[in-house]
This record gives structure tokens, sequence and C-alpha cells, in this order.
């Protein structure tokens, strides 16, 4: 990494440190702190700020929150209590997307400078893909758990509501986000990091929750129509995060690890892994339903099956290297200082999508080691919730230091001409 990248990331995570250490700062300081006489929001001046500095990764909250209902409603083996856990945890995850969404909005009309400045940074952009993947993620709890309460006729509503949202969004940023990159934004050899990913992620998490829609969708053309758009959203995430996955290991090799704050944004690179391996098993585990009696239909739909078994186990082979490599990388940064941010809920939602993908082949295989892995992922991304949870509430809804300015809102304008993607990426992850 050459010096001037290695300054600006030094700078990136200075900041980033100041903001994680804000509580030892407030104690020690004798003069009266911003909003300090309040409960909530203490070091904003006033609580309407929580709206000007919002930015779309605040979804990974909700995608976090959400594969943790999810991956508990798949599990393939199902304890007392996790059912009504799940529900829960579902309910919650709910009811945070409309408040975020609401806030969004409430956002792009009082701070539509700072809002339009997101597609425009290099980094803060890619996670416009975090929004589409919140609202399927939701949706597809809603379906799996939420039928529970709300009964299968409206979840089945909201569900297809959300999925069709979030699946036209997705399918934009990832058409967009990449054009940009591509057309506008200045970046260096060492700008490649996980973040890259989650524009192109949506259509995977389309494939797979679009799976579970299958059985609802009439017989016949319509039927067959959809599995095919599933495989071919599969496809079209799958070859794109293949190619990011690749830079990123050229990044990780030629210009090393990089800022603290950015770190957990390695644990990406699971999400289209494992959620590509729950696709595969979801859409071949339903592609029978779309068979239409004839013989060839009949050997596509097997090989669909088959599919998912032969796929998903290789890929899971990875996941597991991958995941070893993250760790050993986490804990030795962690060591070091590891500043909380947003960029902490990397280490939900992938993990879900893992568990979720290897419950998929504990259903097809029946393998007792894969359920095994199973339940102990899910225990894995159980403890990650809580731990990131809890930081998340304390710094937004006690402390509000997550909703204060982020440095996105200084990229101002096409193109990024002076030598800043490092730096953005330390300002951008702060959260």
């Amino acid at each position: 990494m050459d010096t001037s990248s290695m300054e600006a990331m030094g700078t990136s995570l200075l900041t980033t440190d100041n903001s994680s250490t804000a509580l030892r700062e407030q104690k020690q300081a004798p003069h009266r702190e911003p909003g300090g006489d309040r409960g909530l929001l203490r070091r904003l001046d006033k609580p309407a700020e929580l709206f000007a500095h919002l930015t779309p990764n605040w979804f990974a909250s909700i995608m976090g929150t959400g594969i943790l209902a999810t991956a508990a409603a798949t599990l393939p083996l199902q304890f007392p209590g996790l059912r009504t856990g799940a529900t829960v945890i579902w309910g919650i995850a709910s009811l945070l997307l409309v408040l975020l969404v609401c806030a969004t909005g409430v956002h792009w009309l009082r701070h539509k400078e700072a809002a339009v400045s997101h597609h425009r940074n290099p980094v803060m952009a890619h996670f416009y893909g975090a929004p589409p993947m919140a609202l399927m993620t939701v949706g597809a709890g809603t379906l799996l758990i939420g039928k529970d309460v709300l009964g299968e006729h409206l979840a089945l509503g909201i569900d297809v509501a959300l999925w069709g949202t979030g699946t036209l969004l997705g399918l934009v940023t990832a058409v967009a986000v990449p054009y940009w990159q591509f057309t506008r934004f200045q970046t260096q050899e060492d700008s490649a990091f996980g973040g890259w990913l989650m524009p192109v992620v949506p259509p995977m998490v389309s494939a797979s929750t679009g799976a579970l829609l299958l059985p609802y969708i009439p017989a016949g053309e319509a039927r067959m129509t959809l599995l095919l758009a599933c495989y071919a959203m599969f496809g079209l995430s799958l070859f794109a995060s293949v190619i990011i996955i690749t830079l990123i290991w050229h990044r990780l090799t030629q210009h090393k690890i990089g800022a603290a704050a950015a770190v957990p944004t390695l644990w990406i690179v699971l999400g289209p892994l494992g959620q590509s391996i729950t696709a595969a098993n979801l859409l071949g585990g339903n592609a029978h339903l779309a068979d239409s009696g004839t013989a060839s239909s009949g050997t596509l739909t097997r090989a669909m099956a088959a599919f998912g078994i032969l796929y998903g186990v290789p890929v899971l082979g990875f996941v597991l290297l991958w995941a070893a490599i993250a760790t050993a990388i986490t804990i030795r940064t962690a060591r070091q200082g590891l500043p909380f941010s947003l960029t902490w809920w990397s280490f939900t939602f992938p993990i879900g999508t893992c568990v979720t993908g290897v419950s998929g082949l504990a259903a097809h295989t029946h393998l007792a080691v894969f359920a095994a892995m199973a339940v102990a992922g899910y225990a894995l991304l159980l403890a990650a919730w809580v731990v990131v949870a809890a930081r998340t509430f304390h710094g937004s809804v006690l402390q509000g230091t997550l909703f204060q300015d982020p440095g996105t809102a200084s990229v101002s304008a096409w193109p990024i001409r002076r030598r800043q993607a490092p730096q953005s990426t330390g300002q951008a992850v702060r959260g």
C-alpha cells in the first residue's frame, strides 16, 4: 500500500477510534455534553438530528435481525421456544423496517443534499444494496413465521409486495452501482473491500426468497417462468460476486488488511456464498412443483434438485476457508483495537445465510453433520446478533453517536478526482 493510502487509512481509523471512545471522554469532560440531561440520544444537540446523516447501511441492521428469525424457522433441529423466539425477532425486524423506511423518507425530505451525496460516494453507494435485501428478508420471515400471527393469506400478500419491491430495487442497484463505479468513481488498487458485494447480492436474495413463492404461483408456465427467473438472478449475482471476491483477495494479498473499521466487511464475502447455497437448495427443492409431466421437464427438475447438493457442498468448503481467514484477521485486529461501527452487522447476515444454506444441505442429504453445523452456526449467529444489537442500541438510541455525521457528505460531485477512496472507506464505515 502506498504512503498516501496508508496515511488516509490512519486518519480514518483515528476518527473511528475517537468515536468509539466517546463514552470515556464524556465521563472525563467537565463541561456539559450536548443533550446530556436527556435519557436518550445524549450526544445529539437535539433529537431531530438523527435524521440528518441517515445512511443506507442502516438497513444492514434489519438484514441481520431478520435473518436471525428466518434461519431459526429453517433449522433442521427445532427446540422448544425456538419458533416463539423467532416470531418475536421477526416482529422486531418488521417494526424496525417500518421505522427505518419512514426515517429515510424524512431524511430525503429534510436533508436532500446529504441524501443525494450517498450515491456519489464511492464507498457508501455500494450500501444501496442493503435496503432491497432488508425488504426481502423481512418478507421471507413474514411468510415463514409471520403467517402464524397474520394468517397465511395476509402474510403471502406482504411477502409478494416486499419481494417484488426488493427484487426491482436489487436489480437496479446491481446495474447502477457498478455503472457508477465503471464510469464515475475513481478507485485505486487497494480500494476493494467487502462492501463492493452489497449491490450485486440482492438478486441472489431474490432467487432464494423467490423459491418460497413457487408453491403459491399457478402451476404451468407461470411457475416455470418464476423458477427460471430465479436461476437467472442466481447466475447474475454469483458471477459478479466471484469477480469481486477475487479483487478482494488480490487487495489483501498486495495491500494487506487496511483500516480496522473496514475489517468486519470481510465477512460480507460469506453473504453471496451462503445465500447461493440457500438459493440452490430452495430452488432445487421446489423445482418439482414446476414439473409439467413431460420427460424433459422431469429430467430438468431432478437435475435442479441434484444441483443444490453438487453446488452447495464445494462452495461450503470455500465458505469454511474464508470464515477461518476472516476469523483470524478479526481476532488479530481486535487485539490491536477494533472500533465499533455499523460494519459490525457484517458479522450477522452473512453468517445467517450460511446457516440457511447448510440447513438446506441437511434437508436434502439427511446427514447429521450438516444438521450439527447448522445448529452450531445458528448459535454463533445468535451470539453475534446479541453483541452487535446491544452495541447498536447503546450507540444509537442511548448515545446517538451512530447518528452523527459519518463523513460521507464531503463527496459532493462526480467525478472524484482526488485520491479519496481509502479515506472514504474509513469514514463511511464509521456509521
